[in-house]
């Protein structure tokens, strides 16, 4: 798994980089990996709009500032995303502000279809659901957890349509969208700091 992780680290890049490599993507009418269609390039449109709006909306509470602030342990937050993906686009400029707000956390985002051996190894319910947050810790490299592709609530939200409507069409997007603007991130941020001080317990356990 190490050699796996190692590899994909070389192939990785920052959230600006990342940013910008959508951007110029899209300037050539593409979209990010292997499939091509009008669909994914008009996601991917949407998407970019969607994060430069979040870049400057994002806010982090208080609580969860401090708690950010008070870790202890260095990590990578090595991030498996595409351009086309809407929760993607939700989330990315999450794990942004709070990497931004924390000395201990280095975020790193790999595209997926470029790094298919690193999503097998990550898969959610044998699916490659994207994205996923794994934190590793940057002097070992060891994979301290996971998170993703989705918090809870977003989560229930696209099983409980599926489970009545039988499939996720365009209304189960809208709907999910509409639960990412109304939770304005807060329940990512939760999620992933429990986790992140969760690492932390057990790490002190084991010292």
């Amino acid at each position: 798994m190490k050699t796996v992780i190692a590899k994909a680290l070389l192939n990785s890049y920052s959230y600006s980089e990342y940013r910008k490599i959508i951007s110029d993507l899209l300037i050539q009418g593409k979209s990010s990996g292997d499939n091509q269609s009008e669909d994914l390039t008009h996601y991917s449109s949407l998407n970019e709009t969607r994060m430069h709006r979040l870049d400057k909306t994002i806010t982090i509470s208080e609580e969860i500032l401090l708690q950010l602030k008070s870790l202890k342990k260095e990590c990578i937050w090595l991030v498996i995303a595409e351009g086309w993906c809407g929760d993607a686009a939700q989330l990315l400029p999450v794990f942004n502000k709070m990497d931004e707000v924390s000395d201990n956390i280095e975020m790193k985002i790999v595209f997926r279809d470029e790094n298919e051996e690193l999503m097998n190894l990550f898969l959610t319910n044998g699916t490659k659901a994207i994205p996923k947050l794994i934190v590793l810790d940057k002097k070992t490299l060891t994979v301290e957890g996971n998170w993703g592709p989705r918090p809870k609530g977003a989560t229930e939200l696209i099983q409980n349509y599926k489970e009545k409507f039988g499939k996720i069409d365009e209304t189960a997007k809208t709907d999910l969208q509409l639960w990412y603007l109304h939770d304005k991130g807060f329940s990512t941020q939760n999620e992933i700091t429990d986790l992140m001080l969760s690492i932390e317990s057990e790490n002190a356990i084991k010292m």
